[in-house]
């Protein structure tokens, strides 16, 4: 076998392979005796056929199949030979196929680029440290009463937060139109539940009040009957209930899940629960930290079958998030290139530090994460069961360990600076809370 190996800027290389005509010949041969041995043809009993009949009948099958099978047997000779690492299949132009003659062809690939990674020491990371107070614990239970309200009738003014029923009557230049009415509708007021005109209009209504509620309607709006038109509305209050928060009892805490052990154990529960939170997004800002500075610090240039691939991939995967139902509907793929860019090159990188570290997997860290993943589930024991049983969920889980074992041994050797926080500053919390009630139709 004969081998030629060519440059073609970037990754991308081009190997002529050469195969005397002899190898090819012999083979075919030999497939085509194996064949005679057991071919069933029509006039002869099975495996009694002439080899010359057989050669007739299958001989360009069998070509055919011998030639693909060195194509590829030979080209992963070739590439061993020339210490090649094809990043994916390669592109096959055939040159010489004709029987009798030399077998030849080009196999026009990406190769898997050189990887080095830049000292770690060389990372600066800003490490935000913070602890669940008390007073963090008192805010989240009162935030979980309120996502439990109960609803009291009241004889006065509708008001923020209560809850109001109402009937309203729309219509266009004069004209009813379909779903313009509505009868016993219940909101409540500032939950965003309906329109905020409707808001509006309600809040400071009284109990059999009518309200006139006007409303321009985009011209992109969803319904042909409303987009660009202006609805007038008759808004009539029908009820008004306040919010009223339960109090933290038994009751309280056995529908958040503690049977037993009281408002003490839901203190418990509720403070593991967000210390589990604030510990995930502490290391989530340092992962981001350290993924961000090894891309800027390990300019690569990586194979485009790949990039391609990985783009392809969050392309479908956007558009099952958005609901797509066949190719049209995906959105574009040149949008998805450079975070398919990123995504491969810092895997890349990722994966040479594993193997420079000779990182293993820690099992007690995976039994760690399945228990993290499993303890929010109304069943832990059957989601931990579901989870064990399911091969690549696992390998899913073990990759994700395996990265954070390699980021954990990047950043003992990055620079670290600690900044203080608190639970609501890392978290969020509170920042755009809703107010509740029952939805409105």
């Amino acid at each position: 076998m004969q081998v030629s190996l060519t440059a073609m800027g970037g990754l991308e290389r081009r190997l002529e392979v050469a195969v005397p005509a002899q190898a090819v010949s012999s083979e075919i041969e030999t497939r085509l005796k194996q064949l005679a041995r057991t071919a069933r043809l029509k006039g002869f009993r099975p495996g009694k056929a002439p080899l010359m009949v057989v050669r007739k009948q299958f001989g360009d099958q069998v070509r055919a199949e011998v030639v693909s099978d060195i194509m590829r047997k030979s080209f992963a000779e070739a590439v061993s030979k020339e210490q090649l690492t094809p990043a994916a299949g390669p592109r096959i132009e055939p040159i010489a196929l004709d029987p009798g003659s030399d077998l030849k062809y080009a196999a026009v690939f990406e190769v898997m680029p050189e990887v080095k990674v830049a000292p770690f020491e060389a990372i600066q990371i800003q490490r935000p440290t913070a602890t669940v107070t008390e007073a963090d614990v008192d805010a989240m239970i009162e935030s979980m009463r309120r996502q439990r309200p109960e609803f009291k009738e009241v004889a006065r003014t509708a008001q923020s937060t209560d809850r109001v029923t109402v009937d309203y009557d729309g219509t266009v230049a004069g004209e009813p139109f379909e779903a313009g009415q509505g009868r016993d509708v219940p909101f409540v007021i500032g939950a965003g539940q309906v329109l905020a005109e409707f808001e509006k209009a309600a809040q400071g209504g009284s109990v059999g009040e009518s309200r006139e509620v006007t409303i321009r309607y985009p011209d992109n709006h969803g319904s042909k009957v409303l987009a660009g038109k202006t609805a007038q509305f008759k808004l009539t209050v029908k009820k008004i209930e306040e919010q009223v928060l339960p109090p933290v009892d038994e009751e309280f805490c056995r529908a958040y899940g503690v049977e037993e052990g009281g408002i003490e154990t839901l203190r418990t529960e509720v403070r593991a629960s967000m210390e589990r939170e604030m510990t995930s997004v502490i290391r989530g800002r340092v992962r981001n930290q350290v993924m961000e500075a090894l891309y800027r610090n390990n300019p690569l240039e990586v194979p485009k079958a790949l990039v391609e691939d990985a783009a392809q991939q969050m392309q479908v995967d956007a558009g099952r998030r958005a609901g797509a139902r066949e190719a049209s509907q995906l959105p574009p793929r040149a949008q998805f290139l450079d975070a398919a860019r990123q995504r491969v090159q810092l895997g890349m990188l990722m994966g040479e530090i594993v193997r420079s570290l000779a990182l293993t997997v820690d099992r007690a860290r995976v039994q760690a994460r399945v228990e993290d993943l499993v303890a929010s589930f109304p069943n832990p024991e059957e989601t931990r069961r579901s989870y064990l049983s399911n091969p690549e969920a696992m390998r899913q889980i073990e990759s994700a360990v395996l990265e954070d074992q390699a980021i954990d041994a990047i950043v003992e050797k990055a620079s670290v600076t600690d900044q203080p926080a608190s639970f609501r500053e890392l978290t969020g919390f509170g920042q755009n809370e809703a107010i509740t009630g029952s939805s409105a139709t």
